[in-house]
């Protein structure tokens, strides 16, 4: 296996891992060698994935933040390109764990004190630590991105 392919294997192995298809992380694996913006069908192509397949990832990665779609004037062509998105995901994650935090706090009204309300706490600070500690981390990456003020 060449170094283009393990790389791209080991993407969609590791987005797998969070429960994104495999076809999804080889996809943004792809789109991450890419020099310039590559059309679904050179996806599909390059990753002996369907049509279908390539769609699905493509929409799975727009919606993440991952990769953005362009589409082409005149034309059904559309091409996509990978964006920073790590980033993005963070964010996504830390919403969804903001989300988790307060619905929790509302079960904190349902129970007494006692073994479920410290087991509530215990969950609550988990997430509510891994929301501040990812809101520093993305704090330090911004100002260090290139092309930021700070950089």
């Amino acid at each position: 296996m060449n170094a283009h392919r393990a790389f791209i294997a080991s993407v969609g192995d590791l987005l797998a891992s969070w429960n994104l298809p495999h076809a999804t992380g080889r996809a943004y694996g792809l789109l991450l060698l890419s020099e310039e913006p590559i059309s679904l069908d050179t996806i599909a192509a390059e990753l002996e994935l369907s049509k279908g397949a390539v769609s699905t990832a493509v929409r799975q990665l727009d919606s993440w933040g991952l990769a953005k779609v362009i589409p082409q004037p005149g034309s059904r062509r559309l091409l996509v390109e990978a964006t920073g998105g790590i980033e993005s995901l963070l964010e996504a994650s830390q919403a969804r764990a903001r989300t988790l935090i307060a619905a929790l706090r509302e079960g904190e009204a349902l129970v007494s004190p006692g073994p479920a309300q410290e087991r509530l706490h215990d969950v609550i600070g988990l997430f509510a630590g891994y929301v501040d500690v990812g809101s520093q981390m993305l704090a330090v990456y911004r100002r260090r991105r290139p092309g930021s003020a700070r950089a």
